[in-house]
């Protein structure tokens, strides 16, 4: 079996309850922060360039373990399913940071502003901005592997996103901000870009490249993959537990903060989700392709944009709450999603021109590989 299939092969233990252990980095952070506020400070001020190293090596950690799983090679095969492929860019770089910032114009700018520290407003705004910007990469395959979807497109589409990512993600950002009347340095966000994209994205393919060199390289790489998988996820805790700690007089001030950040999140979710879907379902696209389409399309590289939000704004900042919000609602939300996906199966196929997935899509564990 590949490395594509077993990293797809489901969701391990602490993905499965990521909620879970997002709050129990809330508790354990505004706790820590309490008691101890003299270190997070400490950490706080660890700062070069406007770039905080703890935060930057937590950031590495987290980001180059996941980016090993891309193939970079899977861009030859991105005409291969193109009309998904184009429907997933349309969605994800054409109306997700776009929706995002109406939404969070709306509720946290309007609807929601009297119940909102007015100091934190525009950061919030900004935050989710920043979310909506990043497509997911790694848990990606998850839901994916768990709707059925086609590997080659699933991975061909997480590689182009990778690579777009490079180019599009600071303008993007940058041009909304200024939509939003919110000033960004661009030297800090492109410098963000540097740190948090192209150089662990540089790392991760040529690690990749030079491990698969070897005899049973996919095996090698499933290894290594392995040993720094818990890694990566303490690296998120920890980074948690630090906002948090930043973070945590400011929740304890007003609590439903969270709660109301987390509405327009789960409201670009499901409309994206479900405009790629149905946007695929119009041009007749396989559903094993609609399904990876719709997912990709609503699921955010929250890694990315936490980092992107504690450069830009800082620890004690409402961008990088928003950003965590994201954190805290990514699996219960997508596990909805691709129960939608699977359970519409039926109504999809029973388009005229729509192959029936079996037929078009076939499963299998050479299939999944990532080669």
């Amino acid at each position: 079996m590949s490395t594509a299939s077993k990293q797809a092969g489901g969701m391990g233990l602490f993905e499965r309850y990521l909620t879970a252990w997002v709050f129990l980095c809330i508790a354990v952070g505004i706790v820590l922060g309490q008691v101890i506020p003299g270190f997070f400070h400490a950490v706080g001020a660890l700062e070069i360039a406007h770039i905080n190293l703890p935060v930057a090596l937590l950031i590495w950690l987290m980001v180059i373990p996941m980016l090993l799983k891309i193939n970079l090679r899977a861009l030859g095969g991105v005409t291969r399913h193109w009309r998904g492929m184009g429907i997933t860019l349309l969605v994800n770089w054409g109306v997700k940071p776009f929706s995002m910032a109406l939404l969070a114009w709306l509720f946290i700018g309007g609807l929601f502003r009297p119940y909102l520290p007015a100091e934190q407003i525009d950061s919030y705004v900004a935050g989710l901005i920043i979310l909506a910007a990043a497509p997911c990469t790694a848990m990606v395959f998850v839901w994916s592997h768990l709707m059925r979807g086609e590997p080659h497109f699933t991975l061909s589409q997480v590689a182009l996103n990778d690579v777009i990512m490079i180019f599009a993600f600071a303008p993007v950002v940058g041009l909304l901000l200024a939509m939003s009347d919110i000033t960004v340095p661009w030297d800090t966000l492109l410098l963000s870009v540097l740190l948090y994209i192209i150089v662990p994205l540089g790392i991760a393919a040529a690690w990749r490249t030079l491990v698969l060199c070897h005899e049973h390289g996919y095996l090698r790489l499933q290894r290594i993959l392995d040993v720094l998988h818990p890694l990566s996820l303490s690296a998120l805790l920890a980074t948690l537990v630090l906002l948090f700690g930043f973070q945590g007089e400011q929740i304890i001030a007003q609590p439903l903060v969270i709660l109301l950040l987390s509405v327009p999140i789960l409201i670009q979710v499901f409309f994206n989700s479900g405009l790629a879907y149905l946007l695929n379902r119009a041009v007749r696209s396989p559903h094993c392709v609609a399904g990876p389409s719709a997912l990709i399309g609503a699921s955010n590289f929250f890694e990315l944009a936490v980092a992107t939000a504690i450069v830009l704004f800082g620890f004690q900042s409402g961008a990088a709450l928003a950003t965590v919000v994201g954190v805290l609602i990514e699996v219960p939300v997508m596990l909805i999603a691709v129960k939608a996906v699977n359970a519409s199966r039926g109504w999809y196929e029973r388009r005229e021109g729509v192959l029936p997935q079996d037929d078009c899509c076939p499963v299998d564990e050479h299939r999944h590989g990532g080669h």
